[in-house]
């Protein structure tokens, strides 16, 4: 719908300045012998040209943002346990209009959640110590109305009456396991980093071509890090 929304205003702002462009070759060449010389003739039109485009975007709201989409890491920390260490996040998902639709008409939803702890090199990319992958299929099931989030790594299921409380069901991370302390040196610094993605492989291959090359399917966060502290 918004597709069409805008590729119609983008077909009345041609039109117009297809119109307008007319207006212009004729002035041009009705008037040769006018006291006005042609080139205020070209100014005065071309200003005009340029205010009517710079209105009707204006007027058609075609500069409005849209509505908030793609992934985002809130806040992040780690606390140590038993000598192991543990995530608490919070994850804002905004899915685009393309992606909800899809969901609502079986399409399975993989996100994945990267987790990586490095260790910093001044002479050289950081270099990653451990890394893991929380992976969360989020389906609708058409003949119970609901939606379903599905943990592939613990395997538990959770069902919701709403998207939005799906949503905030996968907002927070709690007290995940992530590293052995013991496996780390006492003498050397890490960092954890936390990115989420909808992964676009796991898409059924005909919508794969145009997830890739479009933004309403590009939703990842960027990396958040946050200091192991010994």
């Amino acid at each position: 719908m918004a597709f069409s929304i805008a590729y119609s205003k983008r077909n009345n702002i041609l039109s117009s300045i297809a119109a307008l462009c007319q207006i212009f070759l004729r002035l041009n060449f009705v008037h040769p012998k006018s006291a006005i010389p042609a080139r205020l003739w070209h100014t005065a039109l071309y200003t005009t040209i340029t205010l009517f485009v710079f209105s009707f975007f204006c007027s058609t709201n075609l500069f409005a943002a849209d509505e908030p989409r793609g992934f985002s890491i809130q806040s992040l920390e780690t606390l140590m346990r038993d000598r192991v260490y543990l995530l608490n996040a919070n994850i804002t998902y905004n899915f685009s209009n393309e992606a909800v639709e899809a969901l609502e008409h079986g399409v399975p939803l993989l996100i994945l959640v990267d987790i990586e702890i490095l260790t910093p090199r001044w002479w050289w990319k950081d270099k990653t110590i451990a890394d893991l992958e929380q992976g969360y299929l989020l389906l609708y099931h058409a003949l119970s109305e609901s939606y379903v989030v599905h943990n592939l790594n613990s395997g538990t299921q959770n069902n919701f009456v709403t998207l939005q409380q799906a949503l905030r069901f996968l907002r927070h991370i709690k007290e995940l396991p992530v590293l052995d302390a013991n496996l780390l040196n006492p003498d050397k610094s890490y960092y954890l980093r936390v990115r989420t993605h909808l992964d676009i492989e796991s898409l059924p291959a005909p919508m794969r071509p145009l997830a890739y090359i479009s933004s309403d399917w590009q939703l990842a966060s960027d990396w958040y890090k946050w200091p192991l502290q010994k």
